[in-house]
C-alpha cells in the first residue's frame, strides 16, 4: 500500500503513525509538507514550496480562505510532480486546516483521503466569545467566525473519512460531519514520557532546580489569553506571598499562536508585568522561552504543582504529558480539560477567571503534597488507559487507516 501523509510542519499528529506504517511489510509511505523537519524512519520526505498569501485588499472574512487556496494550489502542483514521477497513493492521510487538502482528490481521484480535522469554529459555545465573559458576539465577529469554516468545509466535502483527537473537538462540528469522523488521539509515549528518577533543571539565570525543590510549573507554546497566561499570572502574587520557598517557571514564547497580540502593543508578557509591577517576586519567577522536550519532561518531573488553563479549545499535548509525568495538574474548568480530568480525583480544576482560586489550588498543593499523591498516580493512570501511545492511540490510529484504505471505516464518536 502506498501511502502519503501531508501536513506544513510535518510530522506534527503523524509522527507515529508514519514510521509505523512505514515498518509494515509491502508499505510506502511519503510525506509532503512546507518545512524540513526531523528524519523518520522509512519515510520519504518532500517538500512544497512555501506559497504566497492575499493582501490586505481582500475582505477580512475571506483572508484565511485565500491564504489557504494559495497554499493548496502549491500542494496540488508537487502533488502533481509525484504523480509525474509514477506515485500514486491508495491513501492520502492529510491535515487540512491550511488548505493543503483542497484539490488533493483532483490530482487523485481514486485515492481514499484521510483528514485530520483539528477545530470547527463557531461564535458561541467555544474559545470565541469565551473572554470577556458575559459579553455578546458581534455580528461582525460571528461573521468572520462563520466564513473562518470555509476551508473547512470544502475538505470535508472532498474526503472520504476523517478523525479528530477528543470527543470535544468532534462535539464542535456539525452532525452530519460526525457520521464521517473518528475520535482517535494521537498518543503519549509513556515509555518514555514519565516521571524521572533523579531530574534537574537549569533555569535561565544558572540556577539548578532539584528535587524536593518547590517548583510551580506552567506551559504553553505562546503565553497568551488562550492558555490563560493572564489569569496565571494574576494568580502568582499570592502564590509567592503564602509560599515563600516556591520557585515558578513558565515555559514558552513570546508569539501568541492562537489569539491575537495586546491591542496596545507589545506582548503580554510584557503587559502582566507592567500589571503586576512592584507585586512580584522577580527573583522566583522564571521565565524560559520554548526549551527542549527532554529538559521539558525533566521539569515537570520537578513540578510539585502544574497549573493548566485553556479557552474551549484544542487540548494541548502538554497537559497530558503533565499527567503522564505524574504532575498535580490544576486545570481550567472548561470542556477539553474536563474530558480528561475529574477535579479531586486524578487533578484539580479551577475557574478559568478567578486568580484567586488558582492561587488558593496551588498554595493548598504545595501545603500538603502527601495529599496530592492519589491524585497524581491516578493521573499516569489516566492517560495509560487512554491516551497511551502504544497500547491504545498507535493501534486505534494503524487500524483507522488500514479501514479507510479498505473503504471499511466505522465511526467511534460517541
Amino acid at each position: 500500500m502506498r501511502t502519503l501523509f501531508v501536513h506544513q510542519n510535518f510530522p506534527a499528529q503523524y509522527r507515529h503513525v508514519a514510521p509505523a506504517l512505514a515498518q509494515r511489510k509491502g508499505h510506502q509511505v511519503v510525506a509532503l509538507g512546507e518545512n524540513a523537519g526531523e528524519a523518520l524512519r522509512g519515510v520519504q520526505r518532500i517538500r512544497y514550496k512555501a506559497p504566497t498569501t492575499g493582501g490586505e485588499k481582500t475582505h477580512r472574512y475571506l483572508r484565511r480562505l485565500e491564504n489557504a487556496v494559495y497554499r493548496g494550489q502549491q500542494v496540488a502542483r508537487a502533488a502533481l510532480a509525484l504523480k509525474e514521477r509514477g506515485f500514486t497513493p491508495d491513501l492520502v492521510c492529510c491535515h487540512p486546516g491550511w488548505g493543503e487538502g483542497l484539490f488533493l482528490r483532483d490530482v487523485w481521484p481514486e485515492a481514499k483521503l484521510l483528514y485530520y480535522y483539528e477545530f470547527y469554529y463557531t461564535a458561541v459555545g467555544a474559545d470565541v466569545g469565551f473572554e470577556p465573559p458575559g459579553e455578546p458576539v458581534s455580528i461582525d465577529d460571528a461573521c468572520r467566525v462563520r466564513l473562518l469554516n470555509a476551508n473547512h468545509l470544502l475538505s470535508l466535502q472532498v474526503s472520504d473519512w476523517g478523525h479528530t483527537a477528543t470527543q470535544w473537538q468532534a462535539s464542535r462540528f456539525p452532525d452530519w460531519v460526525r457520521r464521517k469522523m473518528s475520535v482517535v488521539h494521537e498518543g503519549i509515549d509513556t515509555a518514555a514520557i514519565r516521571r524521572q528518577p533523579d531530574p534537574s533543571f537549569t533555569l535561565p539565570d544558572g540556577r539548578m532546580l532539584r528535587p524536593g525543590d518547590e517548583v510551580v510549573t506552567f506551559i504553553a507554546r505562546g503565553l497568551e489569553p488562550y492558555r490563560g497566561f493572564h489569569s496565571f499570572m494574576r494568580a502568582l502574587p499570592e502564590i509567592l506571598v503564602k509560599r515563600p520557598a516556591a520557585q515558578v517557571v513558565l515555559v514558552g514564547g513570546d508569539e501568541p499562536h492562537y489569539g491575537s497580540k495586546p491591542q496596545a502593543g507589545g506582548t503580554w508578557r510584557q503587559l502582566l508585568l507592567a500589571e503586576l509591577e512592584g507585586k512580584l517576586d522577580l527573583s522566583r519567577v522564571h521565565f524560559t522561552g520554548k526549551v527542549p522536550h527532554p529538559a521539558l519532561l525533566a521539569l515537570l518531573s520537578l513540578s510539585a504543582a502544574h497549573v493548566y488553563l485553556t479557552y474551549p479549545f484544542v487540548l494541548s499535548w502538554s497537559m497530558l504529558e503533565a499527567m503522564a509525568c505524574e504532575c498535580l495538574v490544576i486545570g481550567s474548568a472548561t470542556p477539553p480539560v474536563q474530558e480528561v480530568i475529574e477535579h479531586g480525583r486524578n487533578g484539580l480544576l479551577v475557574d478559568f477567571f478567578a486568580p484567586d482560586q488558582i492561587a488558593a489550588a496551588v498554595i493548598g498543593a504545595l501545603a500538603d503534597p502527601a495529599a496530592m499523591q492519589p491524585l497524581r498516580r491516578a493521573a499516569r493512570e489516566t492517560i495509560l488507559s487512554y491516551y497511551d501511545l502504544r497500547q491504545v492511540c498507535l493501534p486505534q490510529l494503524l487500524g483507522l487507516v488500514e479501514k479507510v484504505a479498505r473503504d471499511q471505516a466505522v465511526s467511534v464518536v460517541g
